[in-house]
């Protein structure tokens, strides 16, 4: 005789709590540290929880990159475009940096635990892309040189994640922090062509919306 019972449907929050507890355990002890009965017993789970949710170990880690990533994109797609290009630049990296500050130890994850296979190292490209399409805007806009708007992307993702991961590590307080962030970003905006008093009403600007 068949059960009538319906099968066990997984808990979407449970597996939320299992990709937060995978990241704490990557972002304080390394990627060593994550194994299958540690993490079960940091959200009180048993060990087939983990399999019902993820398969495996090695798709664990690949799912705490993928929310690692998807929260970071949540963040700067939250940012809305307007006619000032550059102020919707400078209000996405504040939402990197509110990002990191929200998900520490997802930020810290998905980037000291490298990829698990080829597949997996593309994730997160699509964020790339997001603000190579805002520099590709300031350009747009005439406010940025006509240049590889590429380049300039990973520079201003080179000094957003510098600054983070300076305040992450406890090296710079968050006033520090974002005192860097705003000086470094408009240093780097006038060295990409930006007029100084241009700048300076968009950075304004998005002080207010922010």
């Amino acid at each position: 005789m068949l059960s009538t019972m319906s099968p066990k449907v997984a808990d979407p929050a449970q597996r939320v709590a299992l990709i937060e507890a995978a990241a704490r355990l990557i972002a304080e002890h390394g990627s060593d540290a994550l194994s299958l009965r540690r993490l079960a017993g940091e959200v009180g789970a048993s060990t087939m929880a983990i399999y019902t949710h993820f398969g495996s170990m090695d798709e664990v880690r690949r799912a705490v990159r993928r929310e690692g990533f998807a929260r970071l994109g949540a963040h700067m797609s939250s940012v809305e475009e307007t006619d000032d290009a550059v102020a919707d630049l400078i209000l996405m990296g504040a939402a990197y940096f509110a990002n990191a500050l929200t998900n520490p130890n997802l930020y810290r994850a998905m980037f000291m635990d490298g990829p698990a296979d080829e597949a997996d190292a593309v994730v997160g490209v699509e964020t790339f892309f997001q603000l190579v399409q805002a520099v590709e805007r300031c350009v747009q806009a005439g406010r940025f040189d006509d240049d590889d708007t590429t380049r300039m992307a990973t520079q201003v993702w080179a000094l957003s994640h510098g600054v983070v991961t300076l305040h992450l590590a406890g090296f710079l307080p968050e006033e520090f922090a974002l005192e860097s962030f705003r000086s470094g970003g408009q240093n780097l905006f006038k060295a990409f062509g930006d007029d100084p008093r241009a700048l300076a009403r968009s950075v304004k600007r998005s002080a207010r919306v922010a």
